[in-house]
């Protein structure tokens, strides 16, 4: 039975943000909707704010780059458009270097806690989503039923493939990551998956990442091919990791498969059942980025900020320097990160970049090289 449909907004990555209200406190605060969340979390300084009592307790959090113990909320109400949930325990993170990469305020992550409780979809060609109480439910025609490992965060698995072989393993299925997807580097060297012909290791290009635990260095570069289900995409761009607290607990996985790979499809998370259901959208055949310059760039006190620049990267070359101030790009003017990230996808292209330094204005031209 239908419960509640309503709008989400996507960012970077394709990551779902939605709007809802805690308690009896007025603010409207933003969530990500991550399956790779085992519970339900707000932001430290959003309890701060609206002054949420925050308890301590022993419990470890594991995230990308680092474990740590963490507080809780508990025993408050999650109101979204048309549906209350009760009797939530949120557990507190600092969301403060995700709100500075999305360039909103994330307030905090919705994961299991809500999604074991109903059937949810989420619909990326129209941006709502539709929550069925749990129970009988027909899925549409022309799609793919999962059936993954769960307990509180789905596990799939999946094949890739290399010019030489196909390397089976299992997958976060992770609606949070804004990627396509993000491999262990014990992974990619027991397994050879980025080797090609004549025993050729792939090219990787270093960058910067973010996880639980801040910033990440990172390697970047592209898979042959990786298949969820009956679906196959090709030259996929992936990260990898040195999973350093084991989140991945490698073997037993391999990685996690991303938004910018799941937002192809329209997703029904049936957790009652042990049911994912996929079905292509207009999104499913939409180009993968395969940009890159090293400038990374995040939204910090209103501002563009270069916070970081990849050695030997084009930005590098280009003369971008950490902290300096984008003001506009291609003479699109305001702190406006999405604008500006859609722009550096222009492979091909040089953008024009007028920066603030030192009190100087500079103009600075930026090559946008790609991957493959």
């Amino acid at each position: 039975m239908l419960v509640t449909r309503f709008h989400f907004k996507q960012y970077y990555g394709g990551v779902v943000i939605i709007q809802a209200l805690v308690g009896d406190y007025p603010d409207t605060l933003q969530f990500i909707l991550d399956t790779g969340s085992a519970g339900i979390s707000l932001d430290t300084t959003t309890c701060l704010r609206l002054g949420i009592k925050m308890e301590p307790s022993d419990r470890i959090i594991k995230g990308l780059g680092s474990s740590k113990p963490v507080s809780f909320a508990r025993n408050h109400p999650l109101k979204l458009p048309g549906l209350t949930v009760d009797s939530l325990d949120f557990h507190i993170n600092d969301y403060e270097l995700i709100s500075q990469v999305y360039g909103i305020q994330v307030d905090g992550i919705i994961g299991y806690s809500l999604l074991s409780r109903f059937i949810v979809t989420i619909d990326y060609d129209t941006e709502d989503i539709i929550i069925y109480s749990k129970g009988k439910y027909t899925y549409p025609k022309g799609g793919q039923l999962l059936r993954p490992s769960l307990t509180q965060i789905p596990l799939i698995s999946a094949p890739l493939k290399n010019a030489i072989r196909t390397i089976n393993n299992r997958y976060y299925f992770d609606t949070g990551a804004g990627m396509c997807l993000l491999l262990s580097s014990q992974f990619v060297n027991d397994s050879a998956v980025l080797q090609g012909k004549k025993r050729r290791t792939k090219r990787m290009i270093q960058t910067e990442a973010q996880g639980l635990g801040g910033k990440m260095t990172m390697s970047l570069t592209t898979v042959t091919e990786f298949r969820i289900g009956n679906y196959s995409f090709r030259n996929v761009p992936t990260y990898i990791f040195d999973d350093q607290t084991n989140v991945t607990a490698y073997p037993f996985l391999g990685g996690m498969i991303g938004n910018d790979l799941l937002r192809r499809f329209n997703i029904t998370l049936n957790y009652g059942k042990k049911e994912i259901y996929m079905i292509p959208n207009s999104h499913f055949r939409d180009m993968f980025d395969y940009s890159y310059t090293g400038l990374i760039i995040y939204l910090i006190n209103g501002r563009v900020e270069v916070t970081d620049i990849i050695k030997g990267s084009p930005a590098e070359k280009a003369g971008f320097k950490k902290g300096d101030i984008i003001m506009a790009i291609n003479n699109n003017l305001g702190p406006n990160l999405q604008l500006f990230r859609e722009i550096l996808k222009n492979i091909g292209t040089r953008a024009t970049c007028l920066i603030s330094r030192d009190k100087d204005l500079l103009i600075k031209k930026l090559p946008i090289k790609s991957i493959l």
